[in-house]
């Protein structure tokens, strides 16, 4: 980092400089940094999200801020190069912000004249007014996925009794005489119980209710609340967290909400977060506490939404990745990901939902359903548990989509499991219109024989989205634009195959693109990028298939998981080779089934059981260390032929 520069903007004597952040919808934030840190360092600190996918490394160029001068003016921020740096020092904004090496690659002349920077580049050593765009919170997200009928048998019991009051011929202590009077259950009292049982059962005439969750009675609550039971499931995925509030009672979801993982400035995917915490020991933390406000966050909201006190929740069950749940624990995650890639345990013990930083009943239980190993985490093992993949003796393919992408192939006899890393393109990290699935992305390309786009919202395109760039390869292949290779057909060909279609094909930057609408458009290195997430995970199930001993032909369905499954579109997932060649309609799109497994560990403590059991059933296969990996991975860059 670039020392600190002694001047008007610097506290006397501290080393420190003053920031004041504006964000859309918030009020202003006034902070103190060391100076020369980074504007991007400088935000995260203190609470304020600003868009990144790469951690804050320069490299996804979306860490985009507008710098001006703070009271003290002077020249406010230094690129990594220092005054003047690398690219900078023309004159105007320009000279007051120097203009980083990468800096113009993200940004017009024009915007860098107004004071548009990367902000992981952009060094305070002075005052400074940083405008911040607001980070969109609410990604388009599956919230219900495949599932199954259950039994309705939760952990969460209640049970409304009616007691006579103790005399001086009737001695038996309290707690002793309510649970006497559970007849079908036994449980052991918690002490939070025992503190409360006295004084509740006076208080309501000993018209109480028993609160019981497994073997344990938690709690004694005053009057009859046997109707009045919840639990909570939630899927901690990387870039979206879902949650669900379950009636206990009926075993419906009462209510559902989603939204980004607060963790996203430390990057788009789990090596990056994971190197965050390598690289500052304080980034734990930091991790930790954006995670469990996630968590918080939705778990209020889904209360209010059905107006349930959030005392009333008493279970929590939740399902992600290894590296997800030792972040919100607390665990350090490194071990996940250096080799030999070990995760510190498999099965967790019970928790208490305080232990996530949830705000619901103080003795309420946490489940976190277990991981398979450091790459294929409980997230996998629940949606392998609700798509019954231990049940149905076809073979199937289970794949979630993903930067790291998990595979789970087999039926009732035999399940392998691998995971392949995909690369941040799908989440449109490194894709340089990309962009998450939130308002202004294109989702859907069709080209018959104008452009026709989807786009999140209805409004004007601002950028592409992983499964908009599916579509886009898929479709420029249909027509003839991109070749096999993945390079975009010589001029004169591209007005042979498409006439309509071939003024698209222009020069940005001296990189072939096409464009599909205004400023939006997809490149070379675009279609490159997706060439290697598409081989990664074609490579792996293809492996599994090799170990288990079939052909692509022997398999009977694939199941799309995950947010990014949801919306893929099957016909376009065959065409660019990211699936088997199968009839479309035995391609499914299973949705979000790691919630629906997080469910139906809620539901039933036989399913939750055959989670556990699930650890046993299914072989890891591990990817890294195959020697023919690579060889198959470059085979499969390639596009599948006509």
């Amino acid at each position: 980092m670039t020392a600190a520069v002694p001047g008007d903007g610097q506290a006397p004597g501290s080393g420190r400089v003053r920031l004041r952040l504006l964000t859309e919808g918030r009020p202003p934030r006034e902070v103190s940094v060391p100076a020369g840190v980074s504007v991007f360092e400088a935000a995260s600190w203190n609470g304020v999200a600003i868009d990144s996918t790469c951690g804050g490394h320069g490299t996804c160029r979306k860490c985009r801020v507008r710098v001006t001068p703070g009271p003290g003016g002077g020249n406010g921020a230094h690129g990594p190069d220092g005054p003047g740096g690398a690219g900078g020092g023309a004159a105007g904004a320009d000279a007051a912000f120097p203009v980083s090496r990468l800096d113009p690659r993200a940004f017009t002349p024009e915007q860098l004249r107004e004071g548009w920077r990367l902000a992981c580049l952009a060094q305070a050593v002075s005052d400074l007014e940083v405008e911040v765009p607001a980070l969109s919170t609410r990604p388009k997200a599956a919230t219900v996925g495949v599932g199954r009928q259950v039994i309705l048998r939760p952990a969460v019991q209640k049970r409304y009794v009616e007691l006579a009051e103790p005399s001086l011929s009737d001695q038996v202590p309290d707690v002793e005489r309510l649970l006497a009077a559970l007849d079908d259950l036994e449980p052991t009292p918690d002490l939070h119980a025992v503190r409360a049982a006295g004084r509740v059962m006076r208080a309501a005439d000993f018209r109480v209710t028993a609160v019981v969750v497994d073997d344990a009675l938690i709690d004694v609550e005053p009057g009859d609340t046997s109707g009045s039971r919840y639990g909570l499931a939630v899927d901690l995925g990387t870039t979206t967290v879902v949650a669900t509030l379950l009636d206990l009672s009926a075993g419906t979801p009462v209510a559902v909400r989603s939204m980004l993982n607060l963790q996203q400035p430390y990057g788009a995917d789990v090596i990056s977060r994971i190197s965050a915490t390598m690289l500052d020991p304080a980034a734990l933390d930091r991790l930790r506490d954006a995670a469990r406000e996630t968590l918080d966050r939705l778990a209020l909201e889904v209360c209010e939404e059905a107006g349930v006190s959030p005392g009333h929740v008493y279970e929590v069950a939740l399902a992600g990745n290894a590296t997800m749940v030792h972040l919100v624990l607390g665990v350090d995650p490194e071990p996940l990901g250096v080799a030999p890639f070990v995760t510190a345990v498999r099965a967790l013990p019970v928790l208490l939902a305080s232990d996530l930083g949830l705000r619901l009943h103080p003795r309420a239980r946490a489940v976190v359903l277990p991981a398979l190993g450091a790459y294929v985490g409980g997230d996998i093992v629940a949606g392998a548990l609700a798509t019954g993949m231990d049940r149905d003796r076809r073979l199937r393919l289970f794949v979630d989509v993903g930067t790291n992408c998990e595979i789970v192939l087999g039926g009732a006899d035999r399940l392998l499991a691998t995971a392949a890393p995909a690369g941040p393109a799908f989440e449109g990290a490194q894709i340089r219109c990309g962009m998450r699935a939130s308002a202004g992305a294109i989702e859907t390309v069709r080209l018959a024989p104008s452009v026709e786009l989807g786009v999140i919202g209805d409004v004007a395109p601002a950028g592409l989205c992983g499964s908009g760039l599916v579509d886009a390869v898929a479709e420029l292949l249909r027509v003839g634009l991109l070749d096999r290779s993945g390079r975009f057909v010589p001029e004169e060909e591209a007005v042979r195959l498409a006439p309509g279609l071939a003024a698209r094909l222009t020069v940005i930057g001296g990189e072939r693109v096409f464009v599909l609408a205004g400023d939006v458009y997809l490149s070379q290195r675009d279609v490159r990028e997706l060439q290697f997430a598409k081989a990664a995970i074609a490579t792996g199930w293809r492996l599994l298939l090799q170990e288990h001993g079939a052909g692509e032909d022997d398999i009977q369905q694939v199941l799309l998981a995950g947010s990014f499954g949801s919306y893929l579109s099957p016909a376009s997932a065959v065409r660019i080779g990211l699936v088997p060649e199968l009839a479309l309609s035995r391609i499914v799109s299973a949705g979000n089934v790691a919630g629906e497994g997080a469910k139906l560990a809620l539901l039933s403590v036989q399913e939750r059981a055959g989670a556990l059991a699930l650890l046993e059933e299914i072989r890891y296969v591990e990817l890294s260390d195959r020697p023919d990996f690579n060889d198959r991975f470059v085979d499969l860059l390639s596009f599948p032929g006509p």
